[in-house]
């Protein structure tokens, strides 16, 4: 009967190693998953065929919103695979996202990762536009490094400013260095195949890139051009958001993800 008991117990505790070696991983100042759904495949409503590299692949989702998005229910979108999202913030040196503080206080409720962005506009200096940023997001550790969206804006009935390709990069470094200065935290940049090549970007190193590539994947759009986040759809479908979402992923496995998470949000 004692050896009947013994191997009873240790069938149990084989039972109890096989359920934690599937569980999520989450990092020891917090209790929750940093990833509550590994490789989530999004609806789209208007889906790309990959051919390779599809988005799918990837161990960690994220989405992006602004004023277009709004009361959002995080949790479901959390729930649904969406482990961290990028909120606009600003926008040249005088405009703010009226849903800026909602996004930013219920997202942080929900337990998602986010940072802020700025879109940035060639009528306005760029440190200027730095100071406006700073002056409407708060400093916030546990927030993800901020964001600058570098991207032409030919419909704007204010400002299609197309400057060269040096004094775009040059107003990228005024602006970057400012920010990081005051969040210590080295700035993600965003930006579209067009304006990468446009302006050499390239040549720009030594910030993490956040880059758009919804026809391809960005080895295909960018050459070997290093890339921490790829927004792959504009037109996709996720539980909690209402109409066409931006749906990105990390470049890197979940594990990278919260080795990157615990570098950048403390």
């Amino acid at each position: 009967m004692r050896r009947l008991a013994a191997l009873f117990m240790l069938t149990l505790l084989g039972a109890c190693s096989a359920v934690d070696d599937l569980s999520p991983l989450s990092p020891s100042s917090s209790s929750s998953p940093t990833v509550a759904v590994r490789a989530p495949r999004f609806e789209d409503s208007k889906p790309h065929e990959w051919d390779s590299g599809a988005p799918w692949n990837y161990a960690v989702h994220g989405t992006d919103v602004s004023k277009y998005q709004t009361s959002v229910d995080w949790p479901t979108a959390k729930a649904s695979g969406i482990s961290f999202a990028f909120i606009k913030a600003t926008e040249g040196g005088d405009r703010f996202d009226e849903y800026f503080n909602e996004h930013w206080a219920r997202t942080k409720a929900a337990g998602v990762p986010r940072a802020a962005y700025h879109f940035f506009y060639f009528c306005t200096p760029a440190a200027q536009q730095a100071r406006w940023f700073i002056q409407n997001v708060p400093v916030d550790r546990s927030a993800m490094p901020p964001v600058l969206d570098m991207e032409w804006n030919p419909k704007s009935p204010t400002c299609r400013l197309r400057p060269d390709a040096a004094t775009v990069r040059a107003e990228m470094t005024t602006f970057l260095q400012i920010v990081e200065r005051h969040y210590g935290k080295k700035p993600i940049i965003y930006t579209s195949v067009d304006f990468f090549d446009d302006n050499d970007l390239s040549t720009f190193r030594g910030y993490p890139y956040w880059l758009r590539s919804v026809a391809g994947h960005p080895r295909e759009k960018y050459g070997s051009h290093p890339f921490t986040f790829w927004q792959y759809t504009g037109t996709g479908i996720v539980p909690g958001l209402t109409g066409k979402s931006d749906i990105n992923v990390f470049n890197g496995s979940e594990a990278a993800w919260n080795k990157w998470l615990r570098q950048n949000t403390r």
